[in-house]
């Protein structure tokens, strides 16, 4: 048992009910493709002005933890928004950690599948001013990705917004970048409750519209996109998007608040999976996807029902915190020594918004030693006044 503060203000008891979930590797080959995006550990010790200075990783507890979403069967969505693209983390550590974990997963006995994040971040806003600066900058992070043996995911790019491109200048870049790919692409839309800077991307703040664009887009030549990542958290959207995709062009669900139900499909279609959720409830997305693969949607849904009210909650408004809730996770399971993030990143939530994840963590059977999760609560508890 242990006291947890509640949202009105309250210190009451909460007794556990879970039961952790061993982590284990598929029995099957899994029928869908799974994408966990993962978040990079930092390294306290050697952190300095940690929101003026590029961030300090711990490149062994970050490996670490991409290795144990690999031991469970899942691919990895790498140097994504989960891990602080833009909001604490640049490019040039990005290129570091796609090095790294490409190398890793080379050497994994699993092959699992890595994506990349390619964006224009290394550059400033300023100097993105038309399609060809924007088309370089991409080329420039895509051909370090490609060269590190990494899969394209073509970020969206807060440069377009900035400018107010419209959808000829989207054309002319998207174009580029995916006719020029050496392999099919990840494309990435991204809503703006995950980045407000993203507000009217493809060129309209029409979601009907924007969607007539990027698959007109995807259509011009569909052999060179694998698919596109979706997270709108708009689950009858991208029902209806998904079904108008080109034979062979995936659907990668980033709804964290529906991925259960979009990944079971609806008897015609069904999405994949590039989702932040799964690097925070690896043992049950990996789980239920083996029994998904055997045809056990019972066992599909019991595993996946209980995360969901976690994920929302995580994903809560605003969505962009997320990441606090990831590491946080990680943290109470033993994933790193500490709840420290790149810019400070953990403090962008509060204590009763952990106390709540902390609750459901344990429904959805999620924290994998309690005692010690009991243990790590405390301290922040304490530290936030709690005790």
């Amino acid at each position: 048992m242990i006291e947890l503060p509640t949202v009105d203000g309250r210190i009451e008891n909460y007794r556990f009910s879970g039961t952790p979930l061993v982590p284990r590797a598929p029995t099957r080959p899994l029928t869908r493709t799974a994408f966990a995006a993962a978040h990079v550990v930092s390294d306290p010790l050697r952190e300095r002005n940690p929101w003026d200075t590029r961030p300090a990783v711990d490149w062994e507890g970050t490996l670490a933890f991409r290795a144990a979403l690999f031991d469970q069967g899942l691919g990895l969505a790498e140097a994504m928004d989960t891990a602080q693209r833009g909001m604490g983390v640049d490019w040039q550590t990005a290129l570091e950690l796609i090095g790294r974990t490409m190398a890793a997963a080379k050497a994994h006995p699993m092959k699992p599948r890595v994506a990349c994040g390619a964006g224009t971040d290394h550059m400033a806003l300023s100097d993105l001013t038309d399609a060809d600066s924007i088309a370089r900058a991409y080329l420039t992070q895509a051909e370090a990705i490609e060269a590190a043996g990494g899969q394209l995911i073509l970020m969206a790019s807060r440069a377009f917004p900035a400018m107010g491109a419209g959808p000829d200048i989207y054309r002319t870049v998207y174009r580029r970048l995916i006719d020029g790919a050496a392999a099919p692409v990840i494309l990435h839309w991204l809503g703006d409750m995950f980045d407000p800077a993203l507000k009217g991307y493809w060129g309209s703040e029409d979601v009907g519209q924007a969607s007539d664009f990027v698959l007109d887009l995807i259509g011009e030549n569909p052999g060179k996109v694998d698919g596109i990542k979706i997270s709108l958290l708009d689950q009858a959207h991208e029902e209806a998007f998904r079904a108008r995709l080109p034979d062979g062009v995936r659907l990668y669900t980033g709804d964290d608040f529906n991925y259960a139900d979009l990944i079971a499909g609806d008897g015609r279609h069904y999405s994949h999976a590039l989702l932040g959720i799964f690097a925070a409830i690896a043992p049950a997305a990996s789980q239920a996807l083996d029994a998904l693969a055997a045809g056990d949607l019972e066992t599909y849904h019991k595993l996946l029902a209980p995360t969901v009210p976690l994920s929302r909650e995580i994903f809560r408004a605003p969505t962009r915190f997320y990441k606090a809730g990831i590491a946080f996770l990680a943290w109470l399971n033993g994933h790193q020594r500490h709840f420290i993030m790149p810019a400070g990143f953990q403090s962008s939530r509060d204590i009763v918004h952990y106390a709540q994840v902390f609750r459901l963590a344990d429904q959805a059977n999620l924290l994998a030693d309690p005692q010690l999760a009991v243990r790590r609560m405390r301290v922040l508890l304490e530290l936030n006044g709690v005790y």
